[in-house]
Protein backbone atom coordinates (compact mmCIF):
# COMPACT_ATOMS: atom_id res chain seq x y z
CA UNK A 1 0.00 0.00 0.00
CA UNK A 2 1.56 3.45 -0.87
CA UNK A 3 1.58 5.99 1.30
CA UNK A 4 2.67 9.71 0.97
CA UNK A 5 5.20 11.50 3.18
CA UNK A 6 5.79 15.25 2.45
CA UNK A 7 6.51 17.20 -0.51
CA UNK A 8 9.44 15.90 -3.20
CA UNK A 9 12.21 18.08 -4.77
CA UNK A 10 10.17 19.50 -7.41
CA UNK A 11 8.13 21.34 -4.94
CA UNK A 12 9.77 24.58 -4.38
CA UNK A 13 10.58 24.61 -8.48
CA UNK A 14 6.43 24.32 -8.94
CA UNK A 15 5.05 27.07 -6.71
CA UNK A 16 4.18 24.75 -3.93
CA UNK A 17 2.00 21.96 -5.74
CA UNK A 18 2.58 18.68 -3.82
CA UNK A 19 4.18 16.04 -5.53
CA UNK A 20 4.12 12.50 -3.43
CA UNK A 21 7.20 10.74 -2.23
CA UNK A 22 5.61 6.90 -1.79
CA UNK A 23 7.51 4.44 0.37
CA UNK A 24 5.31 1.00 1.04
CA UNK A 25 4.24 -0.43 4.30
CA UNK A 26 1.74 -2.73 5.04
CA UNK A 27 0.62 -1.22 8.40
CA UNK A 28 -0.78 2.24 7.46
CA UNK A 29 -4.53 3.30 8.27
CA UNK A 30 -7.57 3.13 5.63
CA UNK A 31 -8.19 6.37 3.15
CA UNK A 32 -10.69 8.06 5.74
CA UNK A 33 -14.49 9.62 4.80
CA UNK A 34 -15.42 12.64 3.03
CA UNK A 35 -14.30 15.85 5.33
CA UNK A 36 -17.32 16.84 7.92
CA UNK A 37 -17.38 19.16 10.37
CA UNK A 38 -14.10 20.45 11.86
CA UNK A 39 -11.99 18.68 9.24
CA UNK A 40 -14.29 20.65 6.31
CA UNK A 41 -13.41 24.15 8.20
CA UNK A 42 -9.59 22.94 7.81
CA UNK A 43 -10.50 22.91 3.82
CA UNK A 44 -12.19 25.69 3.62
CA UNK A 45 -8.92 27.83 5.95
CA UNK A 46 -6.53 26.04 3.58
CA UNK A 47 -8.16 27.69 -0.07
CA UNK A 48 -6.29 30.55 0.51
CA UNK A 49 -3.36 32.09 2.30
CA UNK A 50 -5.53 34.74 3.28
CA UNK A 51 -8.27 32.66 4.66
CA UNK A 52 -5.07 30.53 6.59
CA UNK A 53 -3.88 33.34 8.21
CA UNK A 54 -7.11 34.75 9.68
CA UNK A 55 -7.79 31.40 11.05
CA UNK A 56 -4.58 30.65 12.71
CA UNK A 57 -5.11 34.33 14.36
CA UNK A 58 -8.27 33.69 15.22
CA UNK A 59 -7.71 30.25 16.89
CA UNK A 60 -4.45 31.72 18.56
CA UNK A 61 -6.47 34.40 20.01
CA UNK A 62 -8.79 31.56 21.73
CA UNK A 63 -6.37 29.75 22.57
CA UNK A 64 -3.64 32.57 24.58
CA UNK A 65 -6.13 34.87 25.82
CA UNK A 66 -7.66 32.81 28.68
CA UNK A 67 -6.25 34.19 31.91
CA UNK A 68 -3.68 36.33 29.78
CA UNK A 69 -5.43 39.47 31.49
CA UNK A 70 -6.67 37.56 34.46
CA UNK A 71 -3.79 35.66 36.52
CA UNK A 72 -1.55 37.87 38.46
CA UNK A 73 2.48 38.11 38.32
CA UNK A 74 4.10 34.58 37.82
CA UNK A 75 6.99 33.32 40.13
CA UNK A 76 10.10 33.32 39.33
CA UNK A 77 11.20 34.21 35.98
CA UNK A 78 8.36 36.48 34.56
CA UNK A 79 8.63 38.39 37.90
CA UNK A 80 11.99 38.84 37.51
CA UNK A 81 12.02 39.99 33.79
CA UNK A 82 8.90 42.44 34.14
CA UNK A 83 10.96 43.99 37.64
CA UNK A 84 14.13 44.04 35.56
CA UNK A 85 12.13 46.16 33.20
CA UNK A 86 10.34 48.32 35.30
CA UNK A 87 13.02 49.49 36.57
CA UNK A 88 14.42 50.48 33.04
CA UNK A 89 11.66 52.52 32.65
CA UNK A 90 11.86 53.71 36.19
CA UNK A 91 15.81 54.79 35.67
CA UNK A 92 15.43 55.34 31.99
CA UNK A 93 18.43 53.27 31.95
CA UNK A 94 18.19 50.51 28.79
CA UNK A 95 21.46 49.55 28.67
CA UNK A 96 22.12 47.78 32.20
CA UNK A 97 19.77 45.26 33.20
CA UNK A 98 19.07 45.02 37.30
CA UNK A 99 16.84 43.61 39.66
CA UNK A 100 16.85 46.19 42.60
CA UNK A 101 20.48 46.45 43.41
CA UNK A 102 21.81 43.57 41.90
CA UNK A 103 22.70 42.76 37.67
CA UNK A 104 21.08 40.85 36.07
CA UNK A 105 23.22 39.51 33.03
CA UNK A 106 22.02 36.12 32.71
CA UNK A 107 19.82 36.66 29.63
CA UNK A 108 20.59 40.01 26.63
CA UNK A 109 18.63 43.08 26.40
CA UNK A 110 16.15 42.04 23.73
CA UNK A 111 13.22 40.73 25.51
CA UNK A 112 13.56 43.84 28.14
CA UNK A 113 13.27 46.50 25.58
CA UNK A 114 10.32 44.68 24.19
CA UNK A 115 8.52 44.82 27.38
CA UNK A 116 9.65 48.55 28.01
CA UNK A 117 8.46 49.68 24.65
CA UNK A 118 4.76 47.47 25.51
CA UNK A 119 4.76 49.63 29.27
CA UNK A 120 5.60 52.73 27.67
CA UNK A 121 2.80 52.61 24.84
CA UNK A 122 0.29 51.59 27.98
CA UNK A 123 1.43 54.68 29.90
CA UNK A 124 1.05 56.83 26.48
CA UNK A 125 -2.80 55.77 25.73
CA UNK A 126 -3.61 56.45 29.46
CA UNK A 127 -3.63 53.23 30.86
CA UNK A 128 -3.62 53.43 34.89
CA UNK A 129 -0.80 52.08 36.63
CA UNK A 130 0.78 50.79 33.55
CA UNK A 131 4.46 49.69 35.06
CA UNK A 132 2.53 47.09 37.68
CA UNK A 133 0.07 45.76 35.05
CA UNK A 134 1.53 42.51 34.34
CA UNK A 135 0.08 41.83 30.80
CA UNK A 136 1.68 44.54 29.66
CA UNK A 137 4.94 43.04 30.30
CA UNK A 138 3.37 39.78 28.61
CA UNK A 139 3.12 41.26 25.00
CA UNK A 140 5.87 40.29 23.47
CA UNK A 141 5.37 36.97 24.19
CA UNK A 142 2.00 36.59 22.97
CA UNK A 143 3.50 38.65 20.03
CA UNK A 144 5.87 35.67 19.76
CA UNK A 145 3.81 33.15 20.18
CA UNK A 146 1.27 34.00 17.30
CA UNK A 147 4.08 34.97 15.19
CA UNK A 148 5.98 31.45 15.95
CA UNK A 149 2.70 29.73 15.03
CA UNK A 150 2.67 32.14 11.78
CA UNK A 151 6.20 31.26 11.02
CA UNK A 152 5.53 27.46 11.47
CA UNK A 153 2.79 27.56 8.81
CA UNK A 154 5.71 29.65 6.74
CA UNK A 155 8.38 27.23 7.39
CA UNK A 156 5.98 24.60 6.58
CA UNK A 157 5.43 25.51 2.88
CA UNK A 158 8.94 24.78 2.84
CA UNK A 159 8.00 21.33 2.94
CA UNK A 160 4.55 20.35 2.36
CA UNK A 161 0.56 21.86 1.21
CA UNK A 162 -0.81 24.13 2.06
CA UNK A 163 -3.13 22.56 4.33
CA UNK A 164 -1.01 20.14 6.22
CA UNK A 165 0.95 23.49 7.08
CA UNK A 166 -1.57 25.13 8.20
CA UNK A 167 -2.74 21.57 10.60
CA UNK A 168 0.79 22.14 12.12
CA UNK A 169 0.51 25.54 12.79
CA UNK A 170 -2.52 24.42 14.79
CA UNK A 171 -0.94 21.77 16.52
CA UNK A 172 1.71 24.13 17.61
CA UNK A 173 -1.01 26.55 18.65
CA UNK A 174 -2.86 24.08 20.55
CA UNK A 175 0.59 22.60 22.25
CA UNK A 176 0.26 23.22 25.84
CA UNK A 177 3.98 24.71 26.25
CA UNK A 178 3.37 27.46 23.87
CA UNK A 179 -0.26 28.34 25.92
CA UNK A 180 2.09 28.41 28.76
CA UNK A 181 4.64 30.71 27.16
CA UNK A 182 2.36 32.39 25.24
CA UNK A 183 1.36 34.07 28.79
CA UNK A 184 5.03 34.50 30.76
CA UNK A 185 6.64 37.96 30.19
CA UNK A 186 9.73 36.65 29.23
CA UNK A 187 11.99 35.20 26.38
CA UNK A 188 10.80 31.95 25.49
CA UNK A 189 7.62 32.43 23.14
CA UNK A 190 9.96 35.23 21.24
CA UNK A 191 13.22 33.13 20.63
CA UNK A 192 10.99 30.47 18.93
CA UNK A 193 9.20 33.02 16.39
CA UNK A 194 13.22 33.47 15.49
CA UNK A 195 13.91 30.23 16.02
CA UNK A 196 11.40 29.00 13.26
CA UNK A 197 12.33 32.35 10.69
CA UNK A 198 15.74 31.49 10.97
CA UNK A 199 14.96 27.44 10.39
CA UNK A 200 12.15 28.39 7.59
CA UNK A 201 14.36 30.37 5.50
CA UNK A 202 17.44 27.91 5.93
CA UNK A 203 14.99 25.44 4.92
CA UNK A 204 14.19 26.94 2.09
CA UNK A 205 17.59 27.28 0.52
CA UNK A 206 19.06 24.05 1.25
CA UNK A 207 15.65 22.25 -0.12
CA UNK A 208 16.26 24.49 -3.26
CA UNK A 209 20.06 23.36 -3.61
CA UNK A 210 19.45 19.72 -3.59
CA UNK A 211 15.95 19.45 -5.13
CA UNK A 212 17.22 22.73 -8.22
CA UNK A 213 21.07 22.97 -7.69
CA UNK A 214 21.33 25.15 -11.18
CA UNK A 215 18.66 27.91 -9.85
CA UNK A 216 20.04 30.59 -7.98
CA UNK A 217 19.51 31.70 -4.61
CA UNK A 218 18.71 35.03 -4.38
CA UNK A 219 19.20 37.48 -0.56
CA UNK A 220 15.90 36.95 0.65
CA UNK A 221 16.11 33.88 2.54
CA UNK A 222 19.87 34.59 3.66
CA UNK A 223 18.57 38.05 5.00
CA UNK A 224 15.66 36.65 6.90
CA UNK A 225 17.80 33.95 8.18
CA UNK A 226 20.53 36.21 9.87
CA UNK A 227 18.28 38.80 10.89
CA UNK A 228 16.29 36.47 12.66
CA UNK A 229 19.74 34.82 14.12
CA UNK A 230 20.71 38.21 15.11
CA UNK A 231 17.03 38.59 17.06
CA UNK A 232 17.38 35.26 18.83
CA UNK A 233 21.26 36.20 20.23
CA UNK A 234 19.61 39.49 21.49
CA UNK A 235 17.14 37.62 23.57
CA UNK A 236 18.41 34.46 24.46
CA UNK A 237 22.23 34.57 23.78
CA UNK A 238 24.36 32.17 21.39
CA UNK A 239 21.92 29.51 22.12
CA UNK A 240 19.81 30.04 18.09
CA UNK A 241 23.18 29.50 16.74
CA UNK A 242 23.05 25.84 18.00
CA UNK A 243 19.89 25.28 16.33
CA UNK A 244 21.12 26.54 12.71
CA UNK A 245 25.06 25.55 13.27
CA UNK A 246 24.26 22.02 14.31
CA UNK A 247 21.17 21.35 11.85
CA UNK A 248 24.01 22.89 9.34
CA UNK A 249 26.55 20.25 10.26
CA UNK A 250 24.21 17.36 10.70
CA UNK A 251 23.15 17.70 7.03
CA UNK A 252 26.27 18.38 5.50
CA UNK A 253 27.77 15.38 6.92
CA UNK A 254 24.67 13.39 5.78
CA UNK A 255 25.10 14.31 2.39
CA UNK A 256 28.71 14.93 2.02
CA UNK A 257 28.51 18.12 1.04
CA UNK A 258 28.78 21.73 2.32
CA UNK A 259 28.44 23.43 -1.37
CA UNK A 260 24.86 24.53 -0.64
CA UNK A 261 26.39 26.76 3.03
CA UNK A 262 27.68 28.60 0.79
CA UNK A 263 23.79 29.87 -0.59
CA UNK A 264 23.32 31.35 3.02
CA UNK A 265 25.60 34.10 2.27
CA UNK A 266 28.13 32.84 5.59
CA UNK A 267 30.36 35.83 5.46
CA UNK A 268 27.84 38.76 4.26
CA UNK A 269 25.45 37.56 6.77
CA UNK A 270 27.88 36.74 9.95
CA UNK A 271 29.16 40.40 9.08
CA UNK A 272 25.28 41.58 9.31
CA UNK A 273 24.80 39.89 12.48
CA UNK A 274 27.36 41.56 14.15
CA UNK A 275 26.31 44.83 13.18
CA UNK A 276 22.94 44.07 14.61
CA UNK A 277 23.87 42.59 17.96
CA UNK A 278 27.08 44.39 18.29
CA UNK A 279 26.07 48.18 19.49
CA UNK A 280 24.46 46.87 22.50
CA UNK A 281 26.97 44.22 23.66
CA UNK A 282 29.48 46.84 23.42
CA UNK A 283 27.33 49.52 25.50
CA UNK A 284 26.79 46.71 28.27
CA UNK A 285 30.80 46.17 28.14
CA UNK A 286 31.23 49.58 28.75
CA UNK A 287 28.82 50.13 31.34
CA UNK A 288 30.15 46.70 32.54
CA UNK A 289 33.09 45.72 32.14
CA UNK A 290 33.46 42.00 31.42
CA UNK A 291 30.69 41.31 34.38
CA UNK A 292 28.09 40.63 31.77
CA UNK A 293 30.04 37.98 29.89
CA UNK A 294 31.34 36.53 32.94
CA UNK A 295 27.54 36.11 34.49
CA UNK A 296 25.74 35.21 30.59
CA UNK A 297 28.54 33.13 29.62
CA UNK A 298 30.53 31.55 33.01
CA UNK A 299 27.85 31.77 34.97
CA UNK A 300 24.74 31.45 33.62
CA UNK A 301 25.31 29.15 30.64
CA UNK A 302 28.26 27.10 31.33
CA UNK A 303 26.60 25.97 35.39
CA UNK A 304 23.82 24.88 33.16
CA UNK A 305 25.71 22.29 31.07
CA UNK A 306 27.71 21.11 34.03
CA UNK A 307 25.35 21.22 36.98
CA UNK A 308 22.07 21.31 37.77
CA UNK A 309 20.99 24.87 38.31
CA UNK A 310 18.65 26.38 41.34
CA UNK A 311 17.08 22.25 41.48
CA UNK A 312 16.87 22.09 38.11
CA UNK A 313 19.10 19.16 37.20
CA UNK A 314 17.63 15.86 35.68
CA UNK A 315 19.31 12.96 33.80
CA UNK A 316 18.58 12.25 30.32
CA UNK A 317 15.17 11.09 29.02
CA UNK A 318 13.14 13.78 31.08
CA UNK A 319 12.47 15.97 27.71
CA UNK A 320 11.23 12.72 26.10
CA UNK A 321 8.81 11.81 28.92
CA UNK A 322 7.71 15.51 29.31
CA UNK A 323 7.05 15.71 25.37
CA UNK A 324 3.98 13.84 25.78
CA UNK A 325 2.25 16.50 28.18
CA UNK A 326 4.02 19.81 26.63
CA UNK A 327 3.44 18.87 22.87
CA UNK A 328 -0.25 17.30 23.56
CA UNK A 329 -2.75 17.60 21.71
CA UNK A 330 -0.40 16.81 19.16
CA UNK A 331 2.24 14.14 20.97
CA UNK A 332 -0.29 11.66 21.01
CA UNK A 333 0.40 10.72 17.11
CA UNK A 334 4.08 11.03 17.13
CA UNK A 335 4.51 7.30 17.91
CA UNK A 336 2.24 6.55 15.32
CA UNK A 337 4.21 8.73 12.95
CA UNK A 338 8.04 7.54 14.17
CA UNK A 339 8.16 4.68 12.08
CA UNK A 340 6.86 6.35 8.93
CA UNK A 341 9.21 9.07 9.66
CA UNK A 342 12.46 7.29 9.73
CA UNK A 343 11.63 5.43 6.34
CA UNK A 344 11.49 8.32 4.68
CA UNK A 345 14.66 9.95 6.70
CA UNK A 346 16.55 10.20 3.35
CA UNK A 347 13.79 12.45 1.77
CA UNK A 348 15.43 15.97 1.44
CA UNK A 349 12.79 17.26 3.79
CA UNK A 350 12.86 14.90 5.92
CA UNK A 351 16.30 14.74 6.52
CA UNK A 352 16.28 18.89 7.28
CA UNK A 353 13.43 19.01 9.74
CA UNK A 354 15.10 15.64 11.35
CA UNK A 355 18.80 17.68 11.58
CA UNK A 356 16.87 20.34 12.77
CA UNK A 357 15.21 18.00 15.71
CA UNK A 358 17.38 15.59 16.54
CA UNK A 359 21.06 16.89 17.52
CA UNK A 360 19.72 19.40 19.23
CA UNK A 361 17.35 17.61 21.20
CA UNK A 362 20.07 15.12 22.22
CA UNK A 363 22.26 18.04 23.59
CA UNK A 364 19.50 19.27 25.63
CA UNK A 365 19.25 15.81 27.24
CA UNK A 366 22.77 15.63 27.75
CA UNK A 367 22.92 19.15 29.37
CA UNK A 368 22.13 18.56 33.37
CA UNK A 369 20.27 21.74 33.96
CA UNK A 370 16.50 20.90 32.15
CA UNK A 371 13.36 22.97 32.18
CA UNK A 372 10.64 22.38 29.87
CA UNK A 373 11.01 25.13 27.36
CA UNK A 374 14.53 24.59 26.37
CA UNK A 375 13.39 21.88 23.48
CA UNK A 376 10.40 24.48 22.34
CA UNK A 377 12.42 26.01 19.26
CA UNK A 378 12.54 21.82 18.05
CA UNK A 379 8.46 21.22 18.73
CA UNK A 380 7.78 23.26 15.12
CA UNK A 381 10.07 20.69 13.09
CA UNK A 382 7.79 17.65 15.24
CA UNK A 383 4.51 19.35 13.84
CA UNK A 384 5.81 19.45 10.81
CA UNK A 385 6.44 15.83 10.25
CA UNK A 386 3.78 14.85 12.27
CA UNK A 387 1.58 16.87 10.05
CA UNK A 388 3.19 14.88 6.73
CA UNK A 389 2.47 11.94 8.07
CA UNK A 390 -1.39 12.81 8.83
CA UNK A 391 -1.86 14.16 5.66
CA UNK A 392 -0.52 11.63 3.81
CA UNK A 393 -2.23 8.52 5.84
CA UNK A 394 1.23 6.94 6.70
CA UNK A 395 0.16 6.62 10.38
CA UNK A 396 0.93 3.23 11.63
CA UNK A 397 -2.43 1.19 12.92
CA UNK A 398 -1.10 -1.51 14.53
CA UNK A 399 -3.22 -1.99 18.03
CA UNK A 400 -0.92 -1.63 20.43
CA UNK A 401 0.71 1.49 19.04
CA UNK A 402 -3.28 2.76 18.60
CA UNK A 403 -3.89 2.02 22.13
CA UNK A 404 -2.12 5.39 22.86
CA UNK A 405 -4.26 7.80 21.69
CA UNK A 406 -6.66 6.76 24.85
CA UNK A 407 -3.88 10.19 25.28
CA UNK A 408 -6.42 12.52 24.01
CA UNK A 409 -8.79 11.36 27.42
CA UNK A 410 -6.72 10.76 29.73
CA UNK A 411 -4.93 14.56 29.89
CA UNK A 412 -8.59 16.23 29.86
CA UNK A 413 -9.57 13.52 32.45
CA UNK A 414 -6.66 14.87 35.03
CA UNK A 415 -7.10 17.89 34.51
CA UNK A 416 -11.00 17.20 35.03
CA UNK A 417 -10.03 15.66 38.17
CA UNK A 418 -6.99 18.16 39.52
CA UNK A 419 -9.32 21.26 39.40
CA UNK A 420 -11.95 20.42 42.06
CA UNK A 421 -9.47 18.52 44.24
CA UNK A 422 -7.33 21.93 43.82
CA UNK A 423 -10.68 24.22 44.18
CA UNK A 424 -11.18 22.20 47.49
CA UNK A 425 -7.89 22.53 49.00
CA UNK A 426 -7.40 25.98 48.49
CA UNK A 427 -10.84 27.38 48.39
CA UNK A 428 -12.77 25.16 50.31
CA UNK A 429 -15.58 24.40 48.04
CA UNK A 430 -15.61 22.16 43.85
CA UNK A 431 -14.97 25.30 41.99
CA UNK A 432 -18.25 24.48 40.22
CA UNK A 433 -18.14 27.15 37.99
CA UNK A 434 -14.80 25.66 35.94
CA UNK A 435 -16.80 22.04 35.61
CA UNK A 436 -18.73 23.10 32.14
CA UNK A 437 -15.13 24.10 30.65
CA UNK A 438 -13.41 20.62 32.07
CA UNK A 439 -16.38 18.50 30.66
CA UNK A 440 -16.31 20.29 27.30
CA UNK A 441 -12.73 18.92 26.98
CA UNK A 442 -13.41 15.99 28.26
CA UNK A 443 -15.93 15.42 25.72
CA UNK A 444 -13.69 16.28 23.02
CA UNK A 445 -10.99 14.62 23.82
CA UNK A 446 -12.95 11.50 24.71
CA UNK A 447 -14.37 11.93 20.68
CA UNK A 448 -10.95 12.02 19.96
CA UNK A 449 -10.08 8.68 21.19
CA UNK A 450 -13.35 6.92 20.73
CA UNK A 451 -13.79 7.67 17.01
CA UNK A 452 -9.77 7.94 16.28
CA UNK A 453 -10.19 4.71 13.79
CA UNK A 454 -13.52 5.54 12.60
CA UNK A 455 -12.93 9.21 11.22
CA UNK A 456 -9.48 9.00 10.79
CA UNK A 457 -6.28 10.73 12.72
CA UNK A 458 -6.95 14.28 11.20
CA UNK A 459 -10.62 14.54 13.06
CA UNK A 460 -9.25 13.34 16.38
CA UNK A 461 -6.40 15.57 16.42
CA UNK A 462 -9.06 18.64 15.74
CA UNK A 463 -10.67 17.52 18.60
CA UNK A 464 -7.74 17.01 20.77
CA UNK A 465 -7.28 20.81 19.70
CA UNK A 466 -10.89 21.76 20.47
CA UNK A 467 -10.28 19.87 23.93
CA UNK A 468 -6.70 22.42 24.33
CA UNK A 469 -8.97 25.14 24.24
CA UNK A 470 -11.05 23.95 26.77
CA UNK A 471 -8.21 23.05 28.72
CA UNK A 472 -6.77 26.84 28.39
CA UNK A 473 -9.97 28.33 29.69
CA UNK A 474 -10.44 25.96 32.72
CA UNK A 475 -7.08 26.35 34.07
CA UNK A 476 -5.80 29.89 33.03
CA UNK A 477 -9.82 31.57 32.69
CA UNK A 478 -11.30 30.12 35.31
CA UNK A 479 -9.34 28.28 38.10
CA UNK A 480 -6.14 30.63 37.89
CA UNK A 481 -7.97 33.73 38.75
CA UNK A 482 -10.32 32.01 41.44
CA UNK A 483 -7.65 30.59 43.63
CA UNK A 484 -5.81 34.04 44.77
CA UNK A 485 -4.08 31.56 47.15
CA UNK A 486 -2.11 30.69 44.72
CA UNK A 487 -0.47 34.35 44.09
CA UNK A 488 0.29 35.46 47.52
CA UNK A 489 2.28 38.62 46.64
CA UNK A 490 -0.92 39.68 45.13
CA UNK A 491 -2.91 39.38 48.33
CA UNK A 492 -0.48 41.41 50.20
CA UNK A 493 -0.23 44.17 47.41
CA UNK A 494 -4.06 44.09 47.73
CA UNK A 495 -3.79 44.34 51.42
CA UNK A 496 -1.13 46.81 51.78
CA UNK A 497 -3.12 49.24 49.19
CA UNK A 498 -6.35 49.50 50.53
CA UNK A 499 -4.94 51.35 53.52
CA UNK A 500 -4.61 54.41 51.37
CA UNK A 501 -1.55 55.13 51.61
CA UNK A 502 -0.27 57.01 48.40
CA UNK A 503 3.47 55.48 48.07
CA UNK A 504 3.77 52.03 50.36
CA UNK A 505 7.01 50.64 51.38
CA UNK A 506 7.29 46.44 52.76
CA UNK A 507 9.79 44.61 54.07
CA UNK A 508 9.10 41.12 54.27
CA UNK A 509 11.64 38.52 56.08
CA UNK A 510 13.41 36.07 54.03
CA UNK A 511 10.66 33.45 54.57
CA UNK A 512 9.22 35.21 51.23
CA UNK A 513 11.54 36.59 48.52
CA UNK A 514 9.76 36.47 45.98
CA UNK A 515 10.24 38.83 42.89
CA UNK A 516 6.90 39.16 42.40
CA UNK A 517 6.29 40.98 45.75
CA UNK A 518 9.13 43.71 44.12
CA UNK A 519 7.17 44.05 41.19
CA UNK A 520 3.87 44.81 42.57
CA UNK A 521 5.20 46.63 45.82
CA UNK A 522 8.28 48.78 44.50
CA UNK A 523 11.69 48.44 43.77
CA UNK A 524 12.52 49.53 47.04
CA UNK A 525 10.61 46.34 48.58
CA UNK A 526 13.68 44.76 51.44
CA UNK A 527 14.13 41.75 52.60
CA UNK A 528 15.06 41.16 56.06
CA UNK A 529 14.69 39.10 59.49
CA UNK A 530 11.90 39.60 61.96
CA UNK A 531 14.37 42.38 63.95
CA UNK A 532 14.85 44.38 60.91
CA UNK A 533 11.13 44.23 59.91
CA UNK A 534 10.50 46.03 62.88
CA UNK A 535 13.41 48.27 62.16
CA UNK A 536 12.02 48.89 59.04
CA UNK A 537 8.68 49.92 59.72
CA UNK A 538 9.78 51.96 62.61
CA UNK A 539 11.92 54.19 59.65
CA UNK A 540 8.74 56.34 58.36
CA UNK A 541 5.11 56.50 57.38
CA UNK A 542 3.42 53.94 54.93
CA UNK A 543 5.87 51.10 55.98
CA UNK A 544 4.30 47.44 56.24
CA UNK A 545 5.73 44.19 57.39
CA UNK A 546 5.56 40.66 56.13
CA UNK A 547 6.73 38.18 58.81
CA UNK A 548 6.22 34.33 58.58
CA UNK A 549 5.20 32.81 61.68
CA UNK A 550 8.61 31.96 62.87
CA UNK A 551 9.92 35.00 62.67
CA UNK A 552 7.20 37.21 64.48
CA UNK A 553 9.01 36.79 68.20
CA UNK A 554 11.67 38.54 67.19
CA UNK A 555 9.22 40.67 65.31
CA UNK A 556 7.59 41.82 68.37
CA UNK A 557 10.45 42.13 70.88
CA UNK A 558 12.65 44.62 68.25
CA UNK A 559 9.27 46.48 67.55
CA UNK A 560 8.96 46.95 71.89
CA UNK A 561 12.65 47.98 72.09
CA UNK A 562 12.22 50.71 69.68
CA UNK A 563 8.82 51.65 70.43
CA UNK A 564 7.11 51.08 67.57
CA UNK A 565 3.41 50.81 67.30
CA UNK A 566 1.80 48.51 64.95
CA UNK A 567 -1.31 46.78 64.37
CA UNK A 568 -2.13 43.09 63.16
CA UNK A 569 -3.26 44.11 59.21
CA UNK A 570 -4.01 40.60 58.01
CA UNK A 571 -3.06 37.03 57.78
CA UNK A 572 -2.70 35.54 55.04
CA UNK A 573 -2.56 32.01 53.75
CA UNK A 574 -1.51 30.71 50.59
CA UNK A 575 0.50 28.60 48.34
CA UNK A 576 3.48 29.50 46.59
CA UNK A 577 3.92 27.80 43.29
CA UNK A 578 7.14 28.74 43.04
CA UNK A 579 8.83 26.44 45.77
CA UNK A 580 5.73 24.47 46.43
CA UNK A 581 5.44 25.27 49.85
CA UNK A 582 2.35 26.62 51.89
CA UNK A 583 2.49 30.34 52.39
CA UNK A 584 1.59 31.83 55.84
CA UNK A 585 3.01 35.09 56.98
CA UNK A 586 0.89 38.51 58.82
CA UNK A 587 0.55 42.16 57.37
CA UNK A 588 1.75 44.15 59.87
CA UNK A 589 1.15 48.02 60.10
CA UNK A 590 1.55 51.36 61.44
CA UNK A 591 -0.78 51.67 64.56
CA UNK A 592 -3.04 54.73 64.20
CA UNK A 593 -2.23 57.87 65.98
Amino acid sequence: MSMTYIASDTHIARNHERTPVSTTTDDVQPTPVPTRGLAAALDFAATSHGRAVLVMLAFCLIAFLPGFFQIPPVDRDEARFAQATKQMVESGEYVDIRFQDEVRYKKPVGIYWMQAVAVKTGEALGLPKARTTIWLYRLPSLIGAIGAVLLTYWAALAFVARRTALLAALMMASSVLLGVEARLAKTDAMLLMMSVAAMGAMARVYLSCRRTPERAVGWQQPAIMWTALAGGVLLKGPLILMFVGLTALTLSIADRSVRWIGKLRPFAGFAWLIVLVLPWFIAIVAKSGDSFFVQALGHDMLEKITSGQEAHGAPPGLYLLLFWVTFWPGSILAGLAAPTIWMARREPGARFLLAWLVPSWIVFEAVMTKLPHYVLPLYPAIAILIAGIVEGRGLYSKAWMVRGTVGWFLFPAVIAVAVPVGFFILNRDLGLIAWPFAAAALIFGLFAWWLYEVDGAERALLRGMAASVFIAITVYAVTFPMLPALFPSALVAENVRATGCASPQLASTYAYQEPSLVFLLGTETRFTDGAGAAEFMNGGPCRFALVDTRSERSFVQRADSVGLRYSLSQRIDGFNISNGKPFAMAVFRPAAP
